[in-house]
């Protein structure tokens, strides 16, 4: 069996009438609140969610770019699915970069079989930095059992099965980091619909509880909390992809708009208003930050291409690279994030009233925009870029949300 990637022309010709189709109610999704359940199920049907799975798992063998360019092509449709895909996009990277050889197979075989994968993460309430309250313990008989409760759980409303971070009952939290994952249909979990955000409404981002849910011991996952790891950038690159095929819309939905108007204002600048120098200057703008945008969240997957082709030939990832990957998704992250929400402005400097018609949505450019800009606050990333620049410190690869001083849990990340 082959173990080439699959060309261009074969995922154009499998995924692109699937994104054209998603892009043609978005809005109207949008508007009014309605799930992508619909959408998620053709992705599915396609094979979307294997496509980093190797092909002698199943899957379709992709790498990095070819996943996150189409990443960027399915934003431009509908830039709640990748945020919504991107816990099950990301367990698939872990699963190859960070879970042992031996425990692989089933994991990927499930991906190309049709599972998708979501998240329990973070965690309500003002607990303590670094720790969880959601707990792993184990009964007399062996038995492990989970319970906790869990928000921004993103996607998982679309999932088959969701992984659980928790501390583990015998582990060092503070060293080791546990994932549960656990069927979303098995007896104590409850998914709930209840993520109230003005932006990204459509991610399935809300509460996930868990009620002495049972978990087998295989599928009770630990890793290291401590050194470099791809992660952090793998699962920052999904914001700035879904970022740039937000600004490829902004374009689009713009062009579309002057396109046919006729009217005019009467100290407007030409006859109708694609011949007014003044609104193809803001066109221009659009196009050129979309252009920015899509060249910047290449640039990072080119550089997680690199590091996938080292684990491939199964060597040890270069300390240097993975500090220069993850500086490369924190400036595009800064850069990025601010000519997007830029843009989602200017939008609006094209037209009239009439742009601000609630059933054309063009305002939800803006809200997804500045909800994925709010995950991973852009403050941050641009002081750690600064203090590396000047001092040479490492980025953080691990972090934490939660209150200083608390003896209670809290939410971690990264």
């Amino acid at each position: 069996m082959s173990r080439n990637p699959p060309t261009h022309d074969f995922l154009v010709e499998r995924f692109h009438p699937i994104f054209k189709r998603i892009a043609e109610h978005a809005a109207q999704r949008e508007h009014a609140r309605e799930l992508a359940h619909q959408p998620i199920g053709w992705l599915r049907e396609a094979g979307f969610g294997a496509l980093r799975v190797p092909i002698e798992h199943g899957g379709f063998g992709a790498t990095p770019e070819q996943l996150y360019d189409l990443l960027i092509e399915l934003a431009e449709a509908d830039s709640n699915l990748p945020q919504a895909l991107r816990a099950h996009f990301g367990f698939v990277e872990r699963v190859m970069a960070e879970f042992e050889p031996n425990q692989r197979a089933p994991w990927l075989r499930r991906v190309a079989d049709g599972s998708i994968f979501g998240n329990a993460t973070t965690e309500p309430g003002d607990g303590a930095l670094g720790r969880l309250q959601t707990r792993l313990f184990q009964q007399e008989d062996g038995t492990w059992l989970l319970s906790g409760e869990k928000y921004y759980s993103t996607g998982t409303l679309y999932a088959d099965w969701v992984a659980v971070t928790a501390e583990r009952e015998g582990a060092d939290p503070a060293q080791v980091r546990t994932i549960a994952l656990v069927p979303t249909d098995a007896p104590g979990v409850e998914c709930i619909d209840d993520w109230r955000g003005f932006g990204q409404r459509l991610t399935a981002s809300g509460t996930t509880r868990f009620d002495r849910v049972v978990v087998a011991a295989s599928d009770i996952i630990d890793f290291a909390r401590s050194g470099t790891t791809l992660m952090t950038a793998v699962f920052q690159l999904f914001h700035i992809a879904t970022l740039a095929g937000i600004a490829r819309a902004i374009e689009r939905d713009a062009v579309a708009f002057v396109q046919p108007r006729q009217r005019v204002f009467s100290h407007a600048s030409g006859d109708v208003p694609r011949e007014d120098p003044l609104v193809q200057q803001v066109i221009g703008h659009l196009a050129s930050t979309a252009f920015i945008a899509t060249l910047a969240a290449r640039e990072v997957a080119r550089g997680l291409g690199e590091l996938d082709r080292w684990r491939l030939r199964g060597e040890p990832l270069p300390e240097d690279l993975l500090v220069d990957v993850e500086l490369r998704a924190a400036k595009a992250q800064v850069a990025v994030t601010e000519a997007v929400l830029t843009a989602a402005t200017r939008l609006f400097d094209v037209g009239g009233a009439s742009a601000l018609q609630e059933d054309r949505r063009l305002d939800r450019h803006w809200r997804n925009a500045r909800t994925l800009a709010s995950h991973n606050p852009v403050i941050y990333k641009s002081r750690v870029i600064g203090e590396h620049a000047l001092n040479g410190t490492r980025p953080t690869f691990y972090w934490a949300v939660g209150t200083r001083g608390s003896a209670n849990g809290a939410q971690t990340s990264g």
